[in-house]
């Protein structure tokens, strides 16, 4: 059994800045893939970023430029740093990852329960 918990969420002013965790444990081969989507209120489900266990990465064109994602293969830890935040970057963030166990070869995707960011003065 995997488990993503993530940490960090909170309020913060707009052009301020948090930092977003998430931490994989269970019978782990390999996070294939690791990354962050949002839902924001009244929306579907986005994409914001994703980054490989070989460090590719990529954004959503509405955060590149300020939002950066780190992760930690040894620890099957993914980050997320948000800086010049807007009122629309307003959400719940949710961590998600594509990881191989010893049980499933392939991959399976696994999601956090979500933590929740507030952009507002």
């Amino acid at each position: 059994q995997v488990q993503l918990v993530e940490s960090g969420g909170g309020l913060v002013q707009p052009g301020g800045s948090l930092r977003l965790s998430c931490a994989a444990s269970g019978s782990i081969v390999s996070a294939i893939v690791m990354g962050w989507y949002r839902q924001g209120p009244g929306k579907q489900r986005e994409l914001v970023a994703t980054i490989t266990s070989r460090d590719a990465q990529s954004y959503a064109e509405s955060v590149k430029g300020r939002f950066s994602i780190s992760r930690n293969n040894a620890e099957n830890t993914v980050n997320l740093q948000m800086n010049s935040l807007k009122g629309e970057d307003t959400a719940v963030y949710y961590c998600y990852a594509v990881i191989q166990t010893a049980v499933d070869g392939a991959g399976m995707n696994y999601w956090g329960k979500g933590a929740l960011v507030t952009v507002s003065a």
